[in-house]
């Protein structure tokens, strides 16, 4: 793979999707082609699993249950979008990859860490070259997205205790692994946010 893999992860409303839009657009404009892609998303399969996971009662889906739709949703997403991609050279920037999946099925509702691993291991096998995690405090990242509202609230439905642990469980990931991650104070306005993103990004470019 000659491209450059990157992810964003935090919890919801952190931000995280306006900044790796942001990123997107800068790096095009500085003459890199990017392939901007979202999770659960990013092919025509896996959007149809988006609606599955997203929308409903929170409790429509087990942890279990969701662990394995993520994960086909990730495994279509990584053959048809981001494998090529990376294989044209492209920079790739993925709203979210498996580590939501380690913390949202693996840890929140329960602990199911060992089996999202596993199954990391044996169908996805790949990691992202940098993880940027946008951090935020879990009542004002809760009060963004309750504000912006929509369709896809099924997460957000399931009240602060998630996002809570949501966000212990991201900074205790990005803590574990320092090489792959760079922590951002998503707290600031949104220009000054992108400025530390992008010197992140081409730390690694």
């Amino acid at each position: 793979m000659a491209g450059l893999f990157l992810s964003f992860e935090g919890i919801d409303g952190s931000g995280k999707s306006t900044q790796a839009r942001l990123l997107a657009e800068t790096l095009r404009a500085q003459g890199h082609v990017v392939c901007h892609t979202r999770e659960p998303g990013g092919s025509t399969g896996a959007e149809e699993i988006r609606r599955l996971v997203l929308e409903g009662e929170a409790d429509r889906w087990s942890s279990e249950t969701e662990l394995l739709l993520f994960t086909a949703a990730r495994r279509d997403h990584l053959e048809k979008t981001i494998r090529p991609a990376l294989a044209r050279g492209e920079v790739v920037i993925s709203d979210r990859f498996a580590d939501s999946t380690r913390i949202y099925q693996g840890l929140t509702r329960g602990d199911l860490r060992d089996t999202v691993d596993q199954l990391h291991a044996l169908i996805i096998g790949v990691e992202p070259d940098l993880t940027v995690l946008i951090d935020i405090d879990p009542g004002l990242g809760l009060s963004r997205a309750v504000a912006r509202a929509g369709k896809e609230m099924r997460f957000e439905d399931m009240g602060l205790e998630v996002q809570v642990k949501a966000r212990d469980g991201f900074l205790a990931l990005a803590g574990a692994h320092p090489a792959r991650f760079r922590v951002i104070d998503g707290a600031r306005a949104p220009e000054m946010v992108a400025a530390d993103v992008l010197a992140a990004a081409t730390a690694r470019l």
